[in-house]
Order: C-alpha cells, then structure tokens, then sequence
C-alpha cells in the first residue's frame, strides 16, 4: 500500500507582483486620474519593489505601501483616498494571503484637465 506524502514547498512572492496588485486595484478605483511619479531620492534608487506611483516594501511577512495619486478635480480627497486604502488592502490580502500593515496615499497633484475632449 502506498501512502501520500504531505510535503509543502514555499511559495514565494516576487516584489513586482505585489506592485502589480496595487498599481491595476488603484488605478481600478473611480476618481483616480492616473499615478504620480515616486519623488526622488537615494533611498528610493535602491528600492527593488518601487514603481511609478507605488512603493512596496515587506518586513515580517507584513506588505507596507506607499501610493502617489493623481486625482481628478470633481472626487472627494479623503473619501478616495479611503476606498484605496480599503481596496488595495483587500486586493493584497485575497490574491497572495498576506497582510497589510500599512497603506500610506499621497495626493500629488489634482487634474484639471477636460475629460471630455
């Protein structure tokens, strides 16, 4: 009689897939015009998990984000800002099982531009 075998391997989660995540869930989210560029600075040079517009570091298994929006002139600041945080919190959570520690949202700029034309 043969028995099966209960070995696990580990699964492991590059830093772009997590970006990924957060960059289509913020851009998903009405009122969100597009991303900002990450200012600039040393730090931010040598960081692996960085994109245009979202920051991903992971310590102790916890996702810490940092998300630079453009938002569009007719939205409520804080309540988009809150429906990101929410969402790309829930978004992390259900596709890679990890948890968020913190989701930080920093309003760069407003567009005014016509969305019409």
């Amino acid at each position: 009689m043969t028995t099966a075998s209960n070995t696990s391997g580990k699964t492991t989660i590059a830093p772009e897939v997590l970006v990924t995540i957060a960059k289509l869930t913020t851009l998903s989210i009405d009122g969100v015009s597009r991303l900002a560029t990450i200012p600039s600075d040393i730090e931010s040079f040598f960081n692996r998990g960085a994109s245009e517009g979202v920051k991903i570091s992971v310590e102790d298994d916890i996702v810490y984000t940092d998300l630079y929006v453009i938002l569009k002139h007719s939205v409520n600041v804080r309540e988009v800002s809150h429906q990101i945080q929410q969402k790309v919190s829930r978004a992390i959570s259900e596709m890679v099982g990890m948890d968020v520690g913190k989701i930080n949202i920093h309003v760069e700029d407003i567009d005014f531009k016509d969305t019409n034309k």
